[in-house]
């Protein structure tokens, strides 16, 4: 009785599910509501922008005024990204903006940085007054840059900077629809330069089509086709021979799609084979913390190293469970697709919260990136901290999760309508993981870039075992007291200091002459914030640096 009381909830959760699926493939928010009403942004207040700086991670935002403040009022959401391979000091930002959060009319917005995310800026939108959504952003191995934008009648526009300036040229019409992804070919063989993306097939130019390519570099593209098993909500990836992937969902289920032979200009394009992948859960929307948009897209990326990783495919999405809100999971193929090994939780907080906007990158050297947001460390399980993870052996196994935010409340300054967008985007390289994002940390939703190290990762994980302290701060994360036990070998001076997430130094606990096992007490329940903070120890001859997590 027990297992068909069991089979009959999970037959009802899979049918409210498949019937949720198929109203939110309906579902359509790209369209024009308000009508453009031009704002005197020069008019509109300051302040300052949000900017940390630290050796693990740099978080800069983007949507600033000429002096890198921030403007008050105004919205950004939606973010792409994209790092040129020639020199990753230049990249661009893409968003929906809002001029004003009393209307949700929104626009192309860009800014780019050319000393790798530590200033940026913003000069303004794509076409002025004219309704553009969902940007889609990427490089050619070459340098150049393209800007996919979509337009209210679900028509996309490619733009580019082709010489590498800041100077647009185009657009070019490339058919579309809505919830398009968009990436380039930089196989360095015949598909070089080629251009794909898919879209939503509900809202398409060419319905029931949902995908185009151009060969001829992004001038003109190709008429639309229909995908085998039409995913929606979902990314591309190009391994080294060529071989096109596409992931999303179809009906229920996530799937990976693929063609190898997209790459050939001569040949009409024929799709090999449909994978369903296990994620154990599927996509969805409509969550509390994002109410009108995704819990977060499918991502797939292939490794293009020369290591024992080399050609895998990788899966990864925030699904909805029916025992969890959403989990971020990770699938691989070592098959070229043809079959995935079974899941793995990247997030590992247990059960209850949002860990939501899961986006994934695979660096050229194989390392696996994943960030999402998470609402872990909030005890109402709505405010949202930015995590971190990664993976150097094929994702068998992942980094700790790492906190690179304070926690926000990702409903503030919602442009009239009730969410943060539906996805963030990651580039990986080998030396950083480049994510574009959205926060409320400044009393607004902004757009910003975060520059994560993992190398400096690793050495402030191991900072403990390597410094001789034997530090151990219990609980962490704590609510008000926490206790840092230490051990001092010889006789010196030593001072405890705590500084906050922006390096603001907020409290000194001990400054004497120490030896041996050291107990000191910090009492944070009354006058510091929620957050991230740094203890950091320094004596005569050697330094170390605790992370703590106050909620």
């Amino acid at each position: 009785m027990k297992n068909a009381t069991l089979l009959l909830t999970l037959m009802l959760v899979t049918t409210q599910l498949m019937s949720s699926q198929e109203l939110l493939r309906s579902a359509h928010q790209e369209k024009m509501d308000d009508t453009y009403l031009p704002v005197d942004k020069s008019k509109m207040e300051r302040g300052p922008s949000y900017q940390v700086r630290s050796s693990e991670f740099i978080t800069t935002q983007v949507n600033v005024d000429a002096n890198g403040n921030d403007i008050i009022g105004d919205a950004g959401n939606e973010p792409s990204l994209a790092v040129d391979p020639t020199n990753p000091n230049r990249i661009v930002v893409g968003w929906r903006q809002f001029d004003d959060i009393g209307s949700n009319f929104r626009q192309a917005g860009y800014g780019y940085s050319l000393d790798g995310g530590f200033s940026f800026t913003f000069p303004g939108v794509i076409d002025p007054g004219l309704f553009r959504s969902d940007p889609v952003l990427d490089f050619d191995a070459e340098g150049n840059f393209y800007y996919n934008s979509l337009q209210g009648n679900f028509m996309c526009d490619v733009f580019q900077i082709t010489d590498g300036g800041t100077e647009w040229s185009g657009p070019a019409q490339a058919k579309g629809g809505d919830k398009q992804w968009m990436r380039l070919d930089r196989s360095g063989g015949v598909g070089n330069q080629n251009n794909y993306s898919f879209w939503n097939p509900s809202f398409s130019t060419c319905s029931p089509g949902s995908f185009t390519r151009s060969t001829d570099g992004s001038l003109t593209f190709e008429d639309c086709i229909s995908i085998d098993s039409d995913p929606i909500w979902g990314t591309l990836a190009v391994d080294k021979n060529g071989n096109l992937y596409l992931t999303g969902q179809s009906g229920s289920e996530i799937v990976v799609v693929r063609s190898s032979n997209a790459q050939n200009s001569s040949e009409a394009i024929v799709w090999d084979f449909v994978t369903s992948v296990d994620l154990e859960g599927s996509l969805h929307a409509g969550n509390n913390v994002n109410p009108g948009g995704l819990v977060g897209q499918a991502w797939v990326d292939v490794d293009i190293s020369e290591g024992p990783g080399s050609g895998n495919i990788y899966v990864a999405a925030s699904v909805i469970k029916s025992d969890d809100p959403s989990d971020v999971m990770f699938a691989k193929s070592t098959d070229g697709g043809l079959t995935f090994e079974s899941p793995i939780k990247i997030n590992t907080d247990g059960t209850g919260s949002h860990n939501w906007f899961g986006t994934m990158s695979v660096a050229p050297n194989g390392r696996i990136d994943i960030v999402w947001l998470d609402t872990r460390d909030d005890t109402n399980n709505f405010s949202s901290r930015l995590y971190y993870s990664f993976s150097e052996d094929q994702g068998v196994t992942w980094s700790p999760n790492e906190p690179l935010s304070p926690a926000f409340d990702s409903t503030i300054g919602w442009p009239q309508q009730p969410k943060m967008g539906d996805y963030f985007d990651m580039v990986s390289d080998n030396d950083y993981a480049h994510l574009a994002w959205c926060n409320t940390l400044n009393g607004g939703q902004d757009v910003y870039y975060t520059r994560i190290s993992p190398s400096e990762i690793i050495l402030s994980n191991n900072d403990e075992a390597l410094n001789g302290w034997d530090i151990v701060a219990t609980p962490n994360p704590f609510s008000g007291l926490i206790e840092i036990q230490f051990h001092v070998e010889e006789e010196q001076f030593v001072s405890v200091e705590v500084f906050d997430l922006l390096g603001r130094k907020v409290a000194t606990l001990a400054n004497d002459k120490m030896k041996g096992l050291q107990n000191i007490s910090w009492d944070a329940t009354a006058k510091f914030a929620n957050g991230l903070y740094f203890i950091a120890l320094k004596g005569e001859s050697q330094q170390a640096v605790v992370r703590v997590v106050k909620q």
